[in-house]
């Protein structure tokens, strides 16, 4: 990002921290990037973690990254996709960490696909974000890319190191997750939930 001498605008920023900060040309832009983003850093965390203490600790990690890594930040016209980034690689560094994914457990084996669970009933926020909430990491975390980031399965393949093939098995098997976990919460659909194959 360009460095910029401090402005009326900076010295707001400051005002806004409590008067703390010391004025250098660095915090007064970390400052601006918390001030313009962070509502939009701590959403995307809440969705993929479906947790507003995790939300918030993964929102606070990030800003911390920021901090650190600013002077890395090359397309400032670019700095959501970059903040995103590093929410989802954090996130992913976190998950990692508590559970390993079982890679053979993600195969696909289209004969076995059931038939979609039909829902008609409108779907609330509230329940949507359950519903997501209780999807696993790897379903979710292609979802909120797809979905949430209009990535490509081209370009989600990219960012989380796999096969566009499994990119799509798992958005497939999101989606379907999903549908079931929304049909139950309606009430409209007694089954039971979509295995793993």
């Amino acid at each position: 990002m360009t460095r910029r001498h401090p402005s009326e605008a900076d010295t707001e920023v400051v005002a806004e921290s409590g008067g703390k900060t010391v004025r250098s040309p660095h915090n007064l832009e970390i400052a601006r990037v918390i001030r313009d983003h962070h509502a939009s850093v701590y959403r995307y965390a809440y969705r993929l973690t479906g947790s507003q203490a995790d939300a918030e600790d993964l929102t606070q990690q990030t800003f911390l990254t920021v901090h650190q890594r600013l002077d890395q930040l090359r397309e400032p016209d670019k700095i959501v996709a970059w903040l995103f980034a590093i929410v989802r690689s954090l996130f992913l560094k976190e998950r990692r960490k508590k559970s390993p994914i079982d890679a053979a457990s993600l195969e696909l084996d289209v004969h076995e696909v059931p038939a979609a669970v039909e829902v008609e009933t409108p779907i609330d926020r509230q329940a949507l974000q359950q519903a997501i909430n209780e999807l696993p990491d790897e379903y979710k975390l292609v979802l909120m890319l797809f979905y949430f980031e209009d990535c490509s399965y081209k370009e989600i393949a990219e960012k989380l190191e796999i096969k566009i093939g499994t990119v799509m098995s798992r958005l497939a098997r999101a989606k379907e997750r999903l549908r079931w976990r929304l049909a139950k919460l309606a009430g409209e659909y007694a089954g039971s939930e979509p295995a793993d194959r």
